[in-house]
């Protein structure tokens, strides 16, 4: 057992039986290798990370390797979602070393913290040109050994670079019609029009990119921007990169088609998915997109939920195949022969056809992943329910994948955004009350005295590492949207006190009109670099969560200072979003709010009983204006400073729609509401 016993990650906790001495990241590691005069090993994963799984077999548990690590290295351990500002750094400077990068991470580093070598995953055995991980730990000892200079003149020159990457003075206006219309042929460009989605293999869901061609398509009428949208959902949930039986997405598809996932299932994919087709049926009223907002819906609560109301991060790619070897998607995919033991031959024969199972497979092995494939046939509803449940209830048999059970405060807050909206969509509280139950173990778990965030817990227990600013985002973002869906101002507050940490502690406090945001608070651990990036990644930029938030909580609260840092912040996807919109997706979409006002509604009424005031509640959940932000209470409620001074209309319930400064009329038709807000 090293020291890794007893942290709250569960990767950090697959590596404490490793005969490797593994330190987590901690001023005492490098306090270690200073006084031992070694390098560090620093090697970066995750839980559901397949090829990280693979080095932790083939070399941390090899006990001559871990011999030779132990001797000649200090070897740090780091959970990349519990330290995303430790990962960011050094992944930025492996790719401006390798041009590329990944999981693992590999990177060698002075007792001061700086790179000197780097990489990914190394094999114990020369292959395809790569060396051996042995021959890199040799080399790496034989140059720290004989060229200290050498090292420490490459460590200072990439710490000087990276440096030099800063984005602190920005400045510029947010992006308008132009830039937009810009980022749209951009899109345009990439797309893949046999396929869905953008660019090439592997493929990965564009999650921010979809939202933002919703909203351009709501405020404009693009029929072009609805048009991708609506095509790559269909693809994407027609392929294998979804669960045909569970629901809920896998992380990315291998190919071009969506046939092969990489098989883990990440808890904010899922969410920003849900939230996605969610709004596609809002706008479209698709019966797939419901199904599948459901459905997705309904796997994170059934299989990511925790016992503290929280949401697990992942479940794992890799499982037991039945034979004792784990196996990247055992647990998901089928042979005929398979469907004939679950189904018998009539219906395994139906299942075949219906989820384009063949003989020679679509994954490995004469192995199929489950797909709903376009076809001519028509298939009796019934029978196809019953082969799914059938099929489901013997895949519950298998080893199920391991599930990384740590609760990561930003991805919870992109789960309770999607779940609030899903349940009043749908009618099923059940999801709503699910969303107040993770929001209730943000507060009481991850949040201080001093409302700051913690960044994951685990087992009713919050970790040690700091929010880092897509913590306060999302978690903003969700609780702006449960106080919408909820009508209680509690969650408007909460989302305040986060906000307010946005600005006193993530922005550039010496170049404020910059609008530069940091991924880390002022006062956080300082790392080689502060981190900062207003890309999109697989969630959201911190920079642009932050800045969709922000310009949320000004048009409920009417205050200047976030709303004008919403706008400073929104400077640099002015810059990005023409070049490239594949990758500032959610900036664009908060710039679409931002275009659009966002519209602020209120909804008041006698009691809150009242059905109509519950029918025009609804109607302006379902508008489809940018960034609409709702409030919903009682004449004497002061839960919403929107509700101040919004008396009933011939005294019944009333909705008030106002942006801009300027208010329309109220009125208490629903449809007139719906017409209003684009619904």
């Amino acid at each position: 057992m090293n020291r890794l016993s007893g942290v709250t990650s569960p990767y950090l906790l697959q590596h404490a039986d490793n005969p490797v001495d593994w330190w987590p990241w901690s001023p005492e590691a490098f306090e270690e290798a200073r006084r031992r005069d070694v390098p560090v090993l620093l090697s970066v994963g995750y839980s559901a990370c397949h090829w990280c799984h693979v080095m932790a077999h083939e070399s941390f548990e090899d006990e001559v390797t871990a011999g030779y690590l132990n001797e000649h290295f200090v070897s740090v351990k780091v959970d990349r979602e519990e330290r995303p500002d430790v990962d960011a750094v050094y992944m930025e400077a492996v790719q401006a070393a390798t041009g590329q990068g990944g999981w693992p991470m590999t990177v060698f580093l002075t007792p001061d913290a700086e790179p000197f070598y780097f990489g990914t995953y190394f094999p114990p055995a020369p292959r395809h040109g790569m060396p051996s991980f042995r021959q890199v730990l040799e080399g790496v000892r034989a140059a720290w050994a004989d060229r200290r200079e050498e090292v420490a003149e490459v460590a200072g020159k990439i710490v000087r670079d990276l440096a030099q990457r800063e984005l602190g003075q920005q400045g510029g206006r947010p992006p308008g019609e132009g830039e937009l219309a810009q980022a749209l042929l951009g899109l345009t460009r990439e797309y893949d029009p046999q396929r869905g989605g953008f660019g090439g293999a592997p493929k990965f869901p564009p999650s921010m990119v979809i939202e933002f061609l919703l909203r351009h398509h709501a405020r404009t009428g693009s029929e072009g921007a609805l048009q991708m949208a609506v095509d790559t959902c269909e693809r994407m949930a027609r392929g294998g990169l979804y669960d045909q039986l569970g629901g809920g997405f896998a992380r990315y598809s291998v190919d071009r088609d969506w046939v092969v996932p990489h098989f883990e299932k990440m808890l904010y994919d899922n969410a920003l998915l849900c939230r996605v087709y969610a709004h596609l049926w809002r706008a479209t009223g698709s019966e797939l997109a419901r199904r599948v907002a459901l459905e997705t819906a309904d796997f994170m609560v059934r299989e990511l939920r925790t016992a503290e109301g929280g949401f697990a991060s992942a479940l794992d790619a890799d499982s037991d195949d039945g034979s004792g070897r784990h196996v990247e998607g055992a647990y998901y995919v089928w042979t005929p022969a398979r469907l004939r033991e679950v189904l018998g031959e009539d219906d395994a024969d139906l299942a075949a056809r219906y989820f384009g199972v063949t003989a020679d497979g679509t994954f490995e092995e004469g192995q199929s992943v489950l797909q709903l494939p376009q076809q001519d046939s028509v298939f009796d509803a019934e029978r196809i329910e019953s082969v799914r449940r059938r099929l489901l209830a013997a895949r519950a048999e298998r080893p199920a994948p391991g599930r990384d059970d740590k609760v990561v405060a930003a991805w919870n807050g992109l789960a309770v955004a999607a779940l609030a909206e899903t349940g009043a969509y749908f009618d099923r509280p059940d999801l709503v009350e699910a969303a107040v139950g993770a929001a209730d173990l943000l507060v009481r778990l991850h949040l201080d005295d001093r409302a700051r965030l913690a960044r994951t817990s685990r087992d009713g227990r919050a970790g040690a590492n700091a929010g880092v600013l897509e913590d306060y985002g999302d978690v903003a973002e969700g609780f702006l949207a449960l106080a919408s869906v909820t009508g209680e101002g509690v969650w408007l507050e909460f989302a305040g006190l986060l906000l307010d940490h946005v600005l006193a502690r993530f922005t550039d406090q010496e170049s404020p009109e910059s609008g530069a945001l940091y991924d880390t608070a002022a006062d956080a651990e300082q790392l080689i670099r502060r981190p900062q990036d207003p890309t999109d990644n697989a969630t959201p930029s911190g920079w642009t969560a932050a800045a969709g938030a922000l310009l949320g909580y000004a048009a409920h609260t009417g205050s200047g200072p976030h709303r004008t840092a919403a706008e400073r912040a929104l400077g640099i996807v002015g810059t990005l979003g023409p070049r490239v919109p594949r990758f500032v997706g959610w900036g664009l979409a908060v710039a679409e709010a931002l275009l659009d006002g966002p519209r602020e509604v209120a909804v008041v009424g006698p009691d809150a009983t009242d059905p109509r005031t519950a029918g025009l509640h609804r109607t302006a959940l379902l508008g489809t204006a940018p960034g609409a932000v709702v409030a919903v209470g009682t004449v004497e409620s002061d839960e919403f400073p929107l509700l101040a001074g919004r008396p009933l209309v011939g005294g019944e319930a009333a909705a008030y729609v106002c942006r801009n400064f300027t208010c329309d009329a109220p009125t208490v038709d629903p449809e007139r509401l719906k017409a209003a807000l684009g619904g």
